[in-house]
């Protein structure tokens, strides 16, 4: 059984990297931000805490996965459940061009989203950028506890 925690910031390239092992290691993956802003047929809605962690639970209880997303107090668990906490940390000019590239594709409909790619969302995203930069430190004291397990990523 395998079970593989991508962690890291807006445009770090989570997404691409879960979903090409997942079809490389033949296990399912799940976007944290899908776990926490579920989608019904009629509405999409935000779980509470104990619910994400409750959807967490039941899915780490069939069996391999690979977890991506960005770091919430709702998953801590995450980390000591995977046997590997892969952390992708490109240069933040890379993100950054990331951000707006995504933005682009989003809104020329050649890449699908969860959410209005509006300005405000754009705006948002360089703030959560912006915003880990300045508690960078407390994020990486987290990660020094589950150093046997973790493997960092820069892509530079």
């Amino acid at each position: 059984m395998t079970k593989i925690f991508i962690i890291g910031i807006v445009a770090s390239g989570k997404t691409t990297l879960a979903k090409r092992l997942s079809n490389e290691m033949n296990i399912p993956w799940y976007e944290l931000d899908c776990i926490v802003h579920h989608e019904t047929a009629t509405e999409r809605y935000k779980r509470t805490a104990s619910e994400q962690v409750e959807v967490i639970n039941q899915i780490d209880r069939e069996g391999s996965w690979i977890f991506e997303g960005t770091d919430r107090e709702s998953y801590q668990c995450l980390f000591e459940m995977a046997d590997i906490i892969l952390f992708l940390d490109p240069p933040l000019w890379k993100r950054r061009a990331r951000i707006l590239l995504r933005f682009l594709k989003q809104n020329l409909g050649l890449e699908k989203c969860h959410y209005q790619p509006d300005i405000k969302m754009l705006r948002m995203m360089y703030k959560w950028t912006q915003d880990f930069e300045r508690s960078r430190e407390s994020f990486e004291e987290k990660l020094r506890l589950y150093e046997r397990k973790v493997i960092r990523l820069s892509g530079d």
